[in-house]
């Protein structure tokens, strides 16, 4: 039986965490994830988990520490947001290319610089093409049920990649939200146990890992790892579907909210979901056809499932909490609008650029979105190829 609580988003991974205690947790702190390793230590300390807790000078070596330890068998942990993922890059490359799956919790921060703590979504989207799965978490119950199900998904044998459990800075991961945590012993059923069929300790095999890798060999292990992240796909789904079984929360690749007879519909991740969400209840009681897909799984992106859920709406916009700088809209933006291409009636399409570094987005900001969608439709142009929404400046905006 579910139990019922009052958890910070950062508490809520914390917890789960605790519930699978994992052999190593590899801990270097830094805003606003510091938290996590800070309450699993003291379950360390108080003797709840018997995982080896290794305190590390950065965030490379954390990653660096996850990989060996995975190498050599183990379920192995960490936790990292901004510049503390950014100082990991060479590894993650290493991680997901040794197809280890090492499981990370990424609370969102702003990268420097100008150096900023708040909220955006440009150190995960920094990572998008480092071969990691990424899920990304709209409130805390999110971040909770994401990771239970995050070592189960990584595990599967055809796949066997690294994945990243996302939330958003301060907005989720320091909130305090009710939230329904599940039984110990139901959790470590669900996760079950890690017996890799490959590992540097207790197999009789010789076994390399991370080695030069030459020109003959080189590109058909990428392709390996290419069809393991399609892989990923069926396995996000399969562990979804126990786990709505066995707990009775229902997970996809993303949510579609009053999309039945949309019209106009937004593109979004992470929290500010739940602000579209009242938006389009205002606008529903107006006799607006607004609808929202938040996306859950960026990475694998599901490129098919979103066409569809896009194909009868006449207007979207995609609203990107990272810049690109493309000059062409946000990674959000290029890969739904990649993904409407073939539609044979696509609609009108735009990018939002919003809430970087921490900027507020309430619900009037969400309506003027919707309005500007319905502008577009009115004229049958698309306007700007994207905007960005919120900033100070002496020029008009055109939201």
């Amino acid at each position: 039986m579910s139990i019922r609580e009052r958890l910070s988003g950062n508490e809520a991974v914390a917890y789960a965490m605790r519930q699978i205690n994992p052999d190593v947790f590899a801990a270097f702190p830094i805003t606003p994830s510091t938290e996590i390793p800070q309450y699993f230590a003291q379950y360390v300390a108080d003797g709840k988990v018997d995982t080896e807790y290794v305190t590390v000078e950065s965030e490379h070596s954390s990653m660096s520490t996850c990989i060996g330890a995975a190498a050599a068998g183990a379920r192995a942990v960490t936790a990292t947001s901004s510049a503390g993922l950014a100082f990991m890059y060479e590894v993650l490359y290493v991680a997901a290319s040794s197809r280890l799956p090492i499981t990370l919790a990424c609370v969102n921060r702003t990268l420097t610089g100008p150096i900023n703590i708040n909220n955006d979504h440009s150190d995960s989207m920094g990572a998008r093409d480092t071969g990691w799965i990424q899920i990304y978490s709209e409130n805390n119950q999110e971040a909770y049920d994401n990771y239970l199900q995050a070592m189960r998904i990584s595990e599967t044998p055809d796949v066997r990649l690294p994945i990243m459990i996302c939330q958003d800075g301060f907005i989720t991961s320091h909130a305090v939200e009710n939230i329904l945590l599940e039984d110990d012993a139901d959790v470590k059923a669900f996760v079950g146990e890690w017996n890799p069929e490959h590992a540097l300790i207790g197999r009789d095999h010789p076994l390399a890992v991370g080695p030069y890798d030459t020109c003959p060999y080189c590109m058909e292990h990428k392709v390996q790892q290419a069809e393991a992240m399609k892989n990923a796909k069926r396995a996000i789904l399969e562990v979804a579907a126990d786990f709505e079984k066995t707990f009775g929360r229902k997970y996809g690749f993303f949510e579609e909210y009053r999309m039945e007879d949309a019209e106009l519909a937004l593109v979004l991740i992470g929290s500010t979901a739940g602000t579209a969400k009242a938006c389009v209840e205002q606008l529903r009681a107006k006799g607006v056809k607004a609808g929202l897909v938040k996306l859950r799984v960026f990475r694998p992106f599901p490129m098919e499932e979103i066409a569809k859920a896009l194909s009868g709406v006449k207007a979207v916009a995609v609203m990107d909490k990272s810049e690109g700088y493309s000059a062409a809209g946000g990674p959000l933006f290029a890969e739904v609008r990649s993904a409407c291409y073939d539609l044979p009636n696509r609609p009108l399409m735009t990018d939002v650029v919003f809430g970087l570094a921490g900027r507020d987005c309430a619900v009037e900001d969400i309506e003027r979105v919707y309005r500007h969608l319905e502008e577009m439709v009115r004229t049958g142009k698309p306007g700007p190829l994207y905007i960005h929404m919120g900033q100070r400046s002496s020029a008009e905006e055109v939201l």
